[in-house]
């Protein structure tokens, strides 16, 4: 039966009604007219959106009495952007919400919290610590929408010809990338200087940026120096590439990658597409995808990113139930294989692995190194963390700081943005 939005819900959002302005401005609805909302949607304008423009559509021929003002919004302009109209007017009724981004907005009081509404009727079908990452002080806030982490991905043909084995530690990768460039000619491997792309180093080490629980910075901690020495050892030596601290390092990287001038790197789901694309990559079956190498703990893990769709809190109640049914219709099993098969990201919940989903090697292969996926802790400022080690880092790669100070300074930094917690 359909679930419609809770009666606590209902009065918070009728009372916020009173004196905020959702849905991306005025409507137009008529009073015996269709609701209207608006989403911002912030994938990637030109592979994934037209899949969610048809989504919208399909809905809309389902739903006579709801229209959805879709919007594409650049994901590197979105978080700030909310945050304006939130605080103001003009906020969309619907967020694509980096998962990130959700626990920051929960706690300024932008989000609906969703338990119990239409949104959340299929709770049980996703997967539970996707699921966790989208609360902030019990409460949940998003549906998972699409869901992603980081894998080793290598070129089989060039390992093969090596003779070597995805490595399952980081001195094994060393030693791969050594024989690769031997055998080949080509490097083994090309590391990022970016901060979430090192985070698989603190997690091979047993520590983070920061310990949440304990409310203290590690980001300096003798585990973490261990870790980031690590990741910085992979910039020199036989068959490793050197450091690119250019504005172009990440299209640098992918193009080296999916043109076979080198053997692996270290990448998400959200370029399967993309590396189809390459030359080395014609043939999908040449894609390999393993887990991150594991650190001198044994542990091996990446971060779990990915996105969940959240309701304004400041929508008047009739599009704030008409925004459930929507998120409840996108995260739905149909939807979630249709864009599984349309932009090869992955499900949020395991329904939606059907076998036409599976036979995508690149779905398949990332489904497999879900389970070493590392959730985020439920800190709001906690994405706002990578700023400071993303800085530091690029001036350790570069050679302009040692490792020691670039780490001091971004404990010095990350301080300045949780003053409650200890070094």
């Amino acid at each position: 039966m359909r679930r419609g939005i809770a009666a606590t819900a209902l009065v918070a959002s009728l009372a916020l009604a009173a004196t905020a302005c959702g849905g991306d401005g005025d409507s137009g609805d008529k009073a015996d007219g269709p609701v209207t909302i608006t989403w911002w949607d912030t994938s990637n304008a030109t592979n994934e959106a037209p899949t969610y423009r048809a989504l919208v559509k399909e809905f809309e021929a389902a739903n006579k009495d709801i229209k959805v003002k879709y919007v594409n919004v650049p994901f590197d302009q979105a978080q700030n952007k909310f945050d304006t109209a939130a605080g103001s007017k003009g906020a969309p009724d619907v967020l694509r919400s980096e998962v990130g981004w959700t626990p920051a907005f929960a706690k300024k009081g932008f989000f609906l919290p969703l338990d119990g509404t239409e949104a959340l009727a299929d709770e049980s079908k996703f997967k539970s610590n996707l699921i966790e990452q989208a609360k902030y002080e019990g409460k949940t806030y998003g549906v998972p929408f699409t869901t992603d982490t980081l894998a080793l991905v290598y070129n089989k043909e060039l390992f093969e010809k090596a003779g070597v084995e995805a490595p399952k530690t980081w001195d094994d990768l060393k030693k791969a990338a050594a024989t690769i460039k031997d055998k080949t000619g080509v490097d083994g491997y090309w590391g990022s200087t970016q901060a979430y792309y090192a985070q698989s180093f603190l997690y091979g080490e047993g520590t983070d940026t920061v310990d949440a629980d304990a409310k203290k910075i590690t980001v300096n901690s003798a585990e973490a120096k261990k870790a980031f020495g690590t990741w910085q050892g992979l910039f020199d030596g036989k068959g490793l590439h050197k450091p690119d601290t250019t504005a172009d390092a990440y299209a640098n990287i992918q193009e080296a990658f999916v043109s076979g001038k080198v053997a692996s790197i270290v990448q998400g789901p959200w370029e399967i597409t993309n590396f189809y694309k390459g030359s080395a990559f014609k043939d999908k079956a040449n894609l390999g995808i393993a887990t991150v190498p594991a650190g001198s703990t044994g542990k091996a893990g990446a971060p779990t990113g990915g996105h969940n769709l959240s309701v304004y809190a400041g929508s008047d109640a009739a599009r704030q139930e008409a925004s459930l049914k929507f998120v409840n219709f996108m995260t739905s099993a149909k939807a979630q294989e249709t864009i599984a098969l349309k932009n090869s990201t992955l499900p949020t919940r395991d329904d939606a692995y059907t076998a036409g989903v599976k036979a995508d090697p690149g779905i398949a292969g990332y489904q497999t190194v879900l389970a070493a996926a590392q959730p985020r802790p439920a800190l709001p400022e906690y994405s706002s963390l990578w700023g400071p080690v993303d800085a530091e880092l690029l001036k350790i790669a570069g050679g302009k700081v040692s490792l020691d100070k670039g780490l001091s300074n971004a404990e010095v930094a990350i301080a300045k943005l949780l003053p409650d917690f200890s070094k």
